[in-house]
C-alpha cells in the first residue's frame, strides 16, 4: 500500500506573511474590491486558527487535513452553528485560490486542494408571483400619461414574454411586430429567439407606441422601444426602479426584481400545459436542464395547493 508523500515547502514563511502576500496579489494584480479582500483575509485567518488548534502547518497539509477543516465548518461545534453550504463553498474556493497562489510563487511543489470539494449547493427556487399578485402588479401604472403608458407596456411585455431585464431595455423598434404579435429577443450570447406577445401586452404596447413614446422621444431618433422621460433609452437601473416602485405599491415588497416576472412567466406557462422544450425555446435557455427548475416550482405550487385544499391532507383536520 502506497502513501501520498507529505507536501514539501520549497520556501518557508509564517502563515500570516503568506496571507498578506496573497492579499496583496489579489489587490494589486487582480484588482479585487476591499470587501472581497476582507472576506478572503477573514476566511484564511479562520483556517489558520484551525490549523493552530490541530497542530498543523499550512505548508505541509494534505488533502485529509483540508477535508477535516471543511467537515468542521459544516458540522459546527464549540458554540458555532453549522456553516451554510454556500459559506463552505466560498471558503473552499478561497483555499483553492490561496494554494494555487503558493504553487505559482513556487512556495509549494503541488496543490493539496486539487481534489478538495465542498458540500453540494441546494438549488434555491426563485420567487414566483401568483396570478392574483400578477394582476395586482400590472394594474398599478394608472393614468394616461406617457410614463404610465410606458410602465404598463413594460410590465405587461415582460410578463407576457419572459424577457430578461437586458432584453427589455435593449429591445429595438424593428424587433417588435405588433401586427403579427411577435418579437425578436436577443438573449445571452447574442442568440435570437422569437416569442409570441399576448393580447393584453399588445394592447398596452399599442397605446404606449402611439400615445406615450412619441411625447417622450419628441424629435430625437431613438431606436430602443422603452425610453426615459428625456427620450433616451431606458437603462437597467431605470427598469429596476420602475418594477420595484410598482411592486411596493402593490404590496409585493422591495425584493421583487424584473427577473421575478420572467420566473413567473415560465412557471405559469408550465402550469398551464406548456411543454418543456417550447418553454426552453421561449426563455432562450441553451440547456434544458436550466429550464427544468420550473418543474420543481410547479411541483411546489401544486403541493401547496393540495395541502391547503384537501381535507384529509391538512394537519389537525377533523375526519370527514
Amino acid at each position: 500500500m502506497t502513501t501520498t508523500p507529505t507536501l514539501a515547502p520549497l520556501r518557508t514563511g509564517s502563515f500570516e506573511d503568506l496571507v498578506l502576500d496573497f492579499i496583496a496579489y489579489l489587490e494589486l494584480e487582480r484588482g479585487l474590491s476591499r470587501n472581497t479582500l476582507e472576506a478572503y483575509r477573514s476566511d484564511l485567518l479562520q483556517y489558520g486558527a484551525y490549523l493552530d488548534r490541530a497542530g498543523k502547518d499550512a505548508l505541509r497539509v494534505e488533502h485529509g487535513d483540508l477535508a477535516a477543516f471543511v467537515g468542521a465548518l459544516a458540522a459546527g461545534g464549540d458554540g458555532r452553528a453549522p456553516a451554510a453550504a454556500t459559506t463552505v463553498q466560498r471558503k473552499v474556493a478561497c483555499l483553492r485560490s490561496f494554494y494555487r497562489h503558493l504553487r505559482r510563487e513556487e512556495i509549494l511543489d503541488r496543490d493539496p486542494t486539487a481534489e478538495l470539494k465542498g458540500p453540494p449547493r441546494g438549488k434555491k427556487l426563485p420567487k414566483v408571483l401568483s396570478r392574483d399578485e400578477v394582476q395586482h402588479l400590472l394594474s398599478q401604472p394608472r393614468g394616461t400619461g406617457p410614463a404610465a403608458l410606458r410602465d404598463r407596456a413594460l410590465l405587461e411585455l415582460m410578463y407576457a414574454c419572459g424577457l430578461r431585464a437586458s432584453e427589455a431595455v435593449d429591445m429595438q423598434l424593428d424587433e417588435l411586430d405588433v401586427d403579427d404579435g411577435i418579437l425578436r429577443a436577443n438573449g445571452k450570447g447574442n442568440k435570437e429567439r422569437l416569442v409570441p406577445i399576448g393580447s393584453k401586452a399588445l394592447d398596452a404596447l399599442r397605446h404606449y407606441l402611439t400615445r406615450g413614446r412619441p411625447q417622450m422621444v419628441g424629435l430625437r431618433e431613438e431606436k430602443r422601444v422603452f425610453v426615459n422621460q428625456r427620450g433616451h433609452g431606458l437603462t437597467r437601473q431605470g427598469l429596476y426602479k420602475i418594477v420595484q416602485r410598482h411592486a411596493r405599491t402593490a404590496g409585493l415588497g422591495d425584493k421583487m426584481s424584473p427577473h421575478t416576472l420572467r420566473h413567473t412567466f415560465a412557471t405559469h406557462l408550465l402550469a398551464g400545459g406548456c411543454d418543456l422544450r417550447s418553454l426552453q425555446e421561449m426563455l432562450g435557455h441553451a440547456d434544458i436542464a436550466t429550464t427544468q427548475i420550473y418543474t420543481h416550482l410547479s411541483a411546489e405550487r401544486l403541493r401547496d395547493v393540495y395541502f391547503d385544499a384537501h381535507p384529509r391532507a391538512q394537519l389537525g383536520s377533523d375526519d370527514v
